[in-house]
């Protein structure tokens, strides 16, 4: 038992009297502060965004693999190909990879960074094999009028220089758009991490609580029935250690607490502001999603009604996100192989052979269908499909 109220003793020198307030060690003044932001590096936005972040990891994940997936066309101005060296490639485009891999890599690092390397291996023709590179170790190397005219790969202190300019390019460089930047692309983690650091530190919050045994925190209050100032300095020392060491965690939820020597606890409830901090971690992992273009419904978010049904937000995030995705990194990476291969190609995803657009797609066949007033040529242009497919009379 301590006594608070235990008087010096009575040889004692009294101290000398020097003005200040006892209730100085007990009250914290609270402003409004600093806001404090994550680093917006590539690494430390991946580290906050995507490694500790699960509606961030999620919607990367759900993007890349459904992309990945998406079957591919090879096709000319003549004809649609059923094998071709550039689909043997890309279906096994080295020893340690699949087509899906190697694309869910590039669609990964295109999310998290805003760029994407594919490395060709290979003496002359066609490469033998592509290997994505981590975004976070290539630097663009500028010549004097502003184009690349290499890229620099660092790894374990190491730096490989790949020379462009001169004949084709060994890496292809896909970028998403970013108006500032001549040479890198903006990704959609920038664009979230706002919305990352105010989810991440509700999460925070809700584990500090939990840790409280998700109780409200509150004060305890000496009341002097003597006149006495207030608690000396011993006694603050001894209440502030005690309190710490029997009261705090997890697994001192629930233990008793006793007070004596005119002290009161007061408990605090919860604040407006504690109330709305589960609504603002909801909101704060919509806006990641919206972000990434993916439907908040999809992720389990709840408060969204923006789409009627799970089908109809699977419709558009396929419409808005996977497949514009898809093609612009199909197109890149066929334009890239033309320089290898002479052809003219073009690489895009196959929109028939997708589940979620197959209302869309039937709907848009049969009324080019009906188009009396166009010929076959003008219909299959319409279709995406190539003018004349081998063997057709004509």
């Amino acid at each position: 038992m301590f006594d608070f109220l235990k008087r010096p003793d009575a040889g004692r020198a009294a101290p000398p009297e020097a003005k200040a307030s006892a209730a100085g060690r007990v009250i914290a003044w609270q402003g409004a502060g600093r806001v404090v932001w994550s680093p917006r590096d590539v690494v430390s936005l991946t580290r906050a965004g995507f490694l500790g972040n699960p509606v961030g990891f999620r919607a990367v994940r759900l993007i890349a693999e459904a992309a990945a997936a998406l079957p591919l066309v090879l096709q000319d101005r003549a004809r649609r190909y059923e094998a071709h060296p550039v689909l043997d490639l890309l279906a096994r485009p080295n020893g340690a990879q699949g087509r899906a891999e190697l694309l869910e890599a590039v669609y990964g690092q295109m999310l998290l960074t805003g760029n994407a390397y594919v490395e060709a291996v290979g003496a002359e023709g066609l490469p033998q094999e592509l290997h994505v590179l981590r975004s976070d170790r290539m630097s663009v190397v500028p010549g004097p009028d502003g184009w690349p005219v290499a890229y620099e790969y660092h790894v374990n202190g190491r730096k490989h220089r790949f020379a462009v300019g001169e004949g084709v390019s060994p890496v292809c460089h896909i970028k998403s758009f970013h108006p500032q930047d001549d040479h890198y692309g903006f990704s959609a983690l920038q664009a979230a991490a706002s919305a990352i650091d105010v989810h991440n530190s509700a999460s925070r919050w809700s584990k500090a609580l939990l840790d409280n045994a998700a109780r409200p925190s509150g004060a305890i209050v000496y009341k002097s029935a003597d006149g006495q100032a207030g608690l000396s300095q011993d006694q603050y020392d001894r209440l502030v250690s005690e309190m710490e060491s029997q009261h705090q965690g997890a697994r001192n939820a629930g233990r008793p607490m006793l007070l004596e020597g005119g002290l009161d606890w007061k408990p605090m409830g919860f604040s407006p502001s504690d109330m709305e901090f589960q609504k603002t971690k909801e909101s704060a992992a919509r806006e990641i999603a919206v972000a990434f273009g993916v439907p908040p419904m999809i992720l389990g978010i709840p408060g969204d009604a923006t789409y009627a049904n799970y089908q109809e937000a699977n419709r558009a995030f396929y419409r808005l996100t996977v497949v514009p995705l898809a093609a612009r990194v199909a197109s890149a990476i066929a334009n890239w192989l033309e320089d290898f291969t002479g052809e003219e190609l073009d690489l895009h995803p196959d929109l028939d052979q997708i589940p979620a657009l197959a209302e869309e797609r039937e709907a848009q066949w049969r009324r080019i269908s009906a188009a009396a007033f166009l010929s076959d040529a003008e219909k299959r242009a319409l279709l995406g499909l190539p003018v004349q497919e081998v063997g057709d009379a004509g």
